[in-house]
This record gives C-alpha cells, sequence and structure tokens, in this order.
C-alpha cells in the first residue's frame, strides 16, 4: 500500500490487493495514523473491477472513521476521520 500525505489529508493506494489484503491494511494504517490526519483518500480503481470499491465503501469498518464521500472520481472513496480517541 502506497501512501502519501498533503496537510491533514493522507492518500493511500490499495490496488493490486485482494480485498482481504486491503481491508486488513487500511484497518491497520487507520489504527496508528496520527490524529491530526482529518482525511483519507483511498484510491481503489474501478476499471480493473469493482471489489475493492465495494469493500472500501460498504464493508470498511473503523471507530476513526467518521463519514464515506464519493467524489467524481469513480476510483478514489475519500473517508473524513474522527478525531482519534
Amino acid at each position: 500500500m502506497v501512501s502519501n500525505r498533503h496537510g491533514n489529508t493522507v492518500e493511500v493506494d490499495i490496488h493490486g490487493m485482494t480485498t482481504e489484503q486491503a481491508r486488513r491494511e487500511l484497518e491497520q494504517f487507520l489504527s496508528r495514523i496520527s490524529g491530526n490526519v482529518t482525511e483519507l483518500v483511498v484510491i481503489h480503481g474501478y476499471n480493473g473491477g469493482q471489489a475493492l470499491l465495494k469493500m472500501v465503501r460498504t464493508q470498511l469498518k473503523h471507530p476513526r472513521i467518521g463519514s464515506k464521500l464519493l467524489t467524481l472520481n469513480s476510483g478514489q472513496t475519500r473517508l473524513i476521520l474522527k478525531p482519534k480517541q
């Protein structure tokens, strides 16, 4: 999983992972990410299939996720994060 940080936003790219690998990696990443990160942009792709898209948008659960926002780019999902407890 590749990640880039831009201020309070972090982008992660999960292309090439299985849904289980991606779910596990994202959950671990969300558990250890800095408390001042307020948004996680997950780049899951769209054209190569929709399994990762569906996992991120419907199955991914974590206490830091406040909401999930769809963007004009079908290959990514924005996760708005709650403050770290």
